[in-house]
């Protein structure tokens, strides 16, 4: 069972991770007004130094540390020039009293201060991206889904339903932190309800359903290169269209994209895809009895499962073809989405944004407050947002 003794720490300030005590709360500092700085009155980073030399060592201390020490060092770590600390881009669901309440907001927790803040629109498109829907009439019990991923520093919108239930969007749309906002090429077949992955800084979507339901869609698969493609490209057809039916995870891991086609604890299938060989396998067995909540791969190399019906987070061993504890906690029940990176596993539950640092000894559960009212829909990690006009509280 995991401890829930409280002590201080941040979530991902690039900090090690060496304490007993398990469970932090951080709290959400309030906003204050911008305050335009002149900085040409300001004093050198380090007296006695020159700024560019002087940035050199500051570099190799922990940002969280800069951060409480003076304005002018505050400063240095948001700038571009600074290496950038990690920080959590979350899709987020507005309170029942906002006018958007049925549709998404993605917001930016900043990990050093502690604040929430809401990203810039994205490029204007058809639909807005407020007629994204999270609830619809038709389905009171449920939430529809938003399918995003995190790739090579990017945050990807990539499937989601429209107020009349079709394909929201025919073209990816993605956040960079430094660049702001742009649009993809566009998808052969816009979806919803489809298998989204990464491998090797390749996006992957597979199944799903366009404006209707298509056989051909359903048992598709198309590969996207970040990098060096400018289109997406198709690749060999699943056997079946039983991926259809909900929005799942394509996992990449190890050069491989490990999915299921039904979440939690329902009797479901497994498919494995080898994206080097383009081929299609079935899961084996004793990974497929380990899906029982949402899966992420830290690094595409070591791949963790958090059981939603039992708060249960375990990692997996190829070797056996087993799953081993690692942490009972109940905040992790009811467990939607979960993403891994730099030793540490953020996941979206019943009870809001829990980060798990599973490199600690034993591991340790870092509470994110939301701001008031707002609840988790998906959670990413990526670099910091560079802030050009300091509009970081005192």
């Amino acid at each position: 069972m995991a401890n829930t003794s409280s002590c201080t720490s941040s979530t991902y300030d690039n900090s090690s991770s060496s304490s007993s005590c398990s469970t932090t709360t951080i709290t959400t500092a309030k906003r204050q007004k911008h305050h335009h700085h002149h900085h040409q009155d300001d004093p050198l980073l380090i007296p006695g130094l020159p700024d560019h030399i002087a940035q050199l060592c500051l570099s190799s201390i922990n940002p969280s540390l800069l951060f409480k020490v003076c304005h002018s060092w505050r400063r240095l770590i948001y700038s571009p020039s600074f290496p950038p600390f990690f920080s959590l881009y979350a899709i987020l669901s507005p309170p029942k009293s906002h006018h958007n309440s049925h549709s998404i907001q993605l917001h930016n927790f900043d990990p050093i201060s502690n604040t929430w803040h809401i990203l810039p629109p994205p490029p204007p498109q058809k639909p807005p991206l407020h007629h994204i829907l999270l609830h619809h009439p038709s389905f009171l019990s449920r939430n529809l889904s938003v399918q995003s991923i995190s790739v090579f520093d990017n945050l990807i919108l990539l499937a989601a339903t429209t107020h009349n239930l079709t394909p929201a969007l025919s073209h990816p749309l993605i956040f960079n932190p430094n660049e702001g906002w742009s649009v993809g090429p566009a998808l052969n077949t816009p979806r919803r309800w489809c298998a989204l992955g990464t491998s090797d800084k390749v996006v992957y979507v597979a199944s799903g359903i366009g404006s209707h339901f298509s056989i051909e869609t359903a048992k598709s698969i198309e590969k996207w290169d970040l990098i060096n493609g400018t289109n997406w490209e198709k690749k060999a057809e699943m056997k079946d269209g039983r991926f259809s039916r909900e929005a799942v995870d394509a996992v990449g891991w190890r050069g491989k994209l490990c999915m299921v086609n039904v979440k939690g604890d329902a009797a479901k299938e497994g498919v494995v895809y080898d994206v080097e060989e383009d081929t299609w396998k079935e899961m084996p067995e004793g990974m497929l009895l380990g899906f029982r909540g949402p899966v992420a791969a830290m690094e595409e190399e070591v791949m963790y499962v958090v059981d939603e019906a039992k708060g249960i987070m375990s990692r997996y061993n190829p070797e056996d073809d087993v799953w081993e504890e690692i942490l009972v906690s109940q905040r992790l029940k009811g467990a939607e989405q979960m993403v891994a990176k730099r030793g540490r596993i953020c996941v979206v539950s019943a009870a809001g944004i829990s980060v798990v640092d599973v490199v600690a000894e034993p591991p340790r559960i870092t509470v994110v407050e939301l701001p008031e009212g707002f609840e988790a829909v998906a959670v990413h990690v990526l670099p910091r947002m560079p802030v050009t006009d300091f509009s970081v509280q005192k």
